[in-house]
């Protein structure tokens, strides 16, 4: 599974200067906004228009925010696939 970096509850979530490119993969959309979800219900601010956020729970204003390039995400490269034993 892929390793996703996300910001601690003590740090402050750099806002973004420009959206985040758009995510193709449902796969990734759903862990993006599964771990920013989870800073959500730990606290965290929306980082959209108040208005907008106080009728939501915290899994649909995640995948709000991950829709409109709000989230910023890590996807580090796969480790090589090397075989045990061979030089």
């Amino acid at each position: 599974m892929e390793q996703l970096t996300e910001v601690t509850e003590g740090q402050a979530a750099p806002e973004p200067a420009q959206p985040a490119p758009p995510i193709e993969s449902r796969f990734l959309f759903v862990d993006v906004a599964a771990l920013r979800a989870k800073q959500l219900r730990r606290g965290a601010r929306p980082r959209i228009q108040p208005e907008e956020a106080a009728s939501h729970k915290p899994e649909r204003l995640a995948m709000e925010e991950v829709r409109r390039g709000l989230v910023y995400y890590d996807v580090p490269e796969p480790p090589s696939h090397r075989a045990e034993g061979s030089s």
